[in-house]
Parts: structure tokens; sequence; C-alpha cells
């Protein structure tokens, strides 16, 4: 199929990588892919890029909620996440360990997408744009912050924003914990607060 009919995902990466880096988007450099095929399609394929020497990924921000300068990082994540809303990629695996994060001088934090072989090249409307964040297992305190940054870029209110966001991360966080629940066999405990 993938030699035949759909493209790679070491080539989909190339590709997706060179788009990104065209519209200003940080991704590990790419150098090139390598697709291995026989007379039955594709066998093997490898995506190379430059590596990036980085400080943190996201998920420390999940799991550290004292992280230093966390606030900071998230408003800056935001205005990232809406750059690439505004140049009409989604990324479908915009995840917590797909964000590699380089800190620079003055608080300031460049991301790099990596695992780029899924993403969608459209104009997002703004349930689509809080659809995109719903992978990032956001805490409600995440979630304020991050609402409150792009509420301001996007120029729609606050409430709105936070509502829907919470609303998307909420319903991604109970579709996954209902799978682990499933394949464990263990029925879903609910607490009475």
């Amino acid at each position: 199929m993938y030699k035949y009919i759909r493209k790679s995902k070491a080539k989909r990466s190339f590709e997706y990588a060179n788009r990104l880096i065209a519209s200003d988007i940080l991704t590990p450099f790419p150098i090139a892919y390598i697709e291995n095929t026989n007379v039955f399609g594709l066998t093997t394929s490898y995506y190379i890029s430059k590596h990036v020497n980085y400080d943190f990924d996201f998920r420390d921000l999940i799991h550290k909620p004292l992280f230093p300068n966390r606030k900071i990082i998230l408003q800056q994540f935001t205005a990232f996440t809406f750059k690439l809303h505004e140049n009409h990629i989604d990324f479908l695996d915009h995840s917590p360990g797909n964000t590699l994060i380089v800190e620079k001088q003055d608080k300031q934090y460049d991301f790099y997408l990596i695992d780029l072989n899924r993403m969608r090249f459209k104009t997002m409307d703004f349930n689509k744009r809080m659809h995109n964040f719903r992978r990032l297992w956001l805490s409600k305190s995440m979630v304020k912050i991050m609402s409150e940054t792009y509420s301001e870029l996007y120029h729609t209110s606050y409430k709105e924003t936070y509502s829907l966001m919470l609303k998307h991360s909420r319903a991604f966080q109970k579709k996954v914990n209902s799978k682990k629940l499933r394949r464990s066999g263990r029925k879903m405990k609910f607490k009475s607060e």
C-alpha cells in the first residue's frame, strides 16, 4: 500500500518538516529519507534529521507543577500552537512527547515538533483549534493559563476558550482511561467529591 498508494511515514515526515520550516515552525532539520522496497511494496523506511540538544519536553510541564517558569513556558507554547493554527497546520500527534523545548536567554523558549508523519494542512475553525489541544493531557490549571493566552491571540472570550479547551481535553482523557480500564478488566471508580 505504501509503495503504490500512500506515501511512507518517512517520506511524509521529510516533506512535512520542509513545510514546517517554510512556515517558520521549528523542527529538527530534515536531511533525508530512505525507502526499501520489494515487488510486494515497502519493506522499511527511515527518516533522518539533525539532532537537537533539547533541555526538556512538554511532559515535564505536566508531571512537575513547580517546574521553573512553567507559566511562561505554557504561555509561549500556546503562542507556538496558535502559530501552527494560523499557518493552517493541524498537527494530529500534538501530544506531550512530540514537542522538544530548548531554553534560551531571558526566559525565552524554542519549541521543536517531532514525529511529523500525521498532519493535515487546512484552515481550522475555533472548535478544531481547541480540539487540537486534547492530546496534551492538560490539568485545569494548565488549561486556565493556555486558554487565557489563546483567547487574547484569537480575540475570543476567555470563558469560551477555557470551556471548549477543557471539554476536549477531558473527553480525550476519559476515552484513554476507559480503554485502559477495559484492558485491565477493572471497574471504573468515581470519587464522591
